[in-house]
């Protein structure tokens, strides 16, 4: 496996790949309107990749009107080349296998919302989140009059520091934390600053496609590891770690992100000690540590982590107030300054009120109560999908906590016609493509059961059921 930005060991579709890169490039401004853009055979030798892929690459931007040819010229960016998104069903269904951005589908009005990896607003504290957000401003009654550091709140993560040692055994201090607006924030944040072009980037493979994106708009060549009801395979990755060098593995080891599987804590302790070995970042993004069923998850990375190797992302806001945008990274290295750089420059600090409340809610004996409620009502819905999918035939592993199904659906059903019928009978899910590194076609879908009530619920997989099924017959 060599050393350039494509070779990833997967051959098939390149130009969709090279397609991406030229259009990731010019959304970062790096290639302006009507300039000209390196020549197939230059690109090629870049991407070392065959001319014929670049040059089907092109033809495919010239056709979608991002690029135009001039006449023994060459190749130039098209005048507004990157349009903005309608909220046309027909333009979605159309793009996604070309851009691969889970936000297109999020922009569909559904009643059967399954795409969407959040919870039931009815499920989450409304009425005792006003309480405390009355409190905040009687307590700081000058909240809204000053911003927060960069760092964030000192309070709240002196509060996170003591919950992370009660709960993990994390010996961190204050210092040690940074306050992100999300879990999406701080991947975004990491990836900029860690990642250089053709820098080598482990991924799991499916993997959170935001995280994806993220890193391929650096630049990276990315590999990817594919992830299994009982973990990783460690021999693959050492021989990863010790042959292509890699900058970091991004990895989700608790109610894993889109499958639900959850890493055994002998292999989370090796991990730990590869990437010590082989001087590899861990980036563990940790988003549904509480929401698990019966018994909680081993303890995270970090736990083990004693030389800095481990970067930890925790986002709370989702089952307390997705609104609210509060997540925690934790990193015991030098990368803090560099973090706080780019937060400097990504929003100057996270809002100060939305760390108070955050604290004060976080803080409070109603939270453990709302989390037992939480983890029985989504272990319900849960069950309820798998019971209404019981007769498909289908195959999932049925995750211990999290919010997500991952579900091998026929591979006759064609996914574009099945996301195009969907939509029309109000329903959307994730299909399997935009979690895949590699972008390839295949059969998997994500349905999370989290956000609709229980009776939506069973109409709305009972629907997507019978379209499917009807969607097979007539092919």
């Amino acid at each position: 496996m060599g050393d350039n930005l494509l070779s990833t060991g997967h051959s098939s579709r390149l130009f969709e790949r090279v397609y991406d890169y030229i259009i990731n490039r010019i959304e970062r401004g790096e290639w302006k309107e009507h300039e000209k853009l390196p020549s197939v055979r230059l690109l090629a030798q870049e991407m070392n990749v065959h001319r014929l892929t670049v040059f089907k690459a092109y033809q495919l931007l010239k056709q979608n009107r991002k690029v135009y040819v001039k006449d023994k010229s060459g190749y130039y960016v098209y005048p507004d080349s990157i349009m903005s998104i309608n909220d046309s069903k027909d333009l979605i269904t159309s793009s996604y296998l070309q851009k691969n951005h889970l936000s297109e589908i999020h922009r569909v009005p559904v009643t059967y919302q399954f795409s969407q990896a959040l919870i039931d607003p009815n499920l989450l504290p409304n009425l005792y989140m006003s309480e405390y957000v009355k409190k905040v401003f009687d307590l700081y009654p000058k909240v809204l009059g000053t911003y927060s550091t960069v760092q964030g709140d000192e309070e709240l993560r002196e509060a996170l520091c003591e919950y992370f040692l009660k709960r993990h055994r994390f010996h961190i201090s204050a210092d040690e934390l940074l306050i992100t607006s999300g879990a999406q924030q701080a991947i975004d944040l990491i990836s900029r600053i860690v990642i250089k072009p053709k820098d080598t980037v482990l991924l799991e493979r499916p993997s959170y496609s935001a995280a994806i994106d993220a890193f391929q708009q650096q630049g990276a060549h990315i590999v990817p590891v594919d992830i299994y009801p009982d973990g990783y395979d460690l021999e693959q990755i050492e021989l990863y770690m010790r042959q292509l060098k890699p900058r970091l593995f991004y990895l989700n080891p608790t109610f894993h992100n889109p499958t639900g599987y959850t890493v055994p804590s002998g292999q989370r302790k090796r991990l730990v000690e590869l990437a010590e070995q082989y001087k590899c970042l861990l980036v563990e993004d940790d988003p549904f540590h509480d929401i698990y069923f019966d018994e909680e998850p081993p303890l995270p990375l970090f736990s083990y982590d004693t030389e800095g190797y481990v970067m930890y992302i925790r986002s709370f806001s989702k089952y307390v107030a997705p609104g609210l945008r509060i997540a925690a990274v934790a990193t015991r290295s030098s990368l803090m300054k560099h973090l706080l750089n780019a937060k400097s420059l990504a929003d100057n600090g996270t809002p100060l009120l939305n760390q108070k409340i955050f604290l004060h809610y976080f803080s409070s004996v109603r939270l453990q109560q709302h989390l037992e409620k939480l983890r029985i009502a989504l272990h319900i819905r849960k069950e309820i999908m798998e019971e209404e999918l019981a007769g498909t035939g289908w195959k999932w592993v049925s995750p211990k906590g999290g919010l997500n199904l991952w579900i091998k659906i026929p591979e006759t059903l064609p996914m574009k016609s099945l996301l195009e019928r969907s939509f029309d009978q109000s329903i959307s899910f994730v299909p399997g493509t935009i979690c895949d590194p590699l972008r390839e076609p295949n059969s998997w879908v994500r349905f999370s059961y989290s956000y609709i009530n229980e009776q939506q619920l069973r109409d709305g997989v009972k629907r997507f059921v019978e379209l499917s099924q009807g969607l097979e017959s007539s092919f």
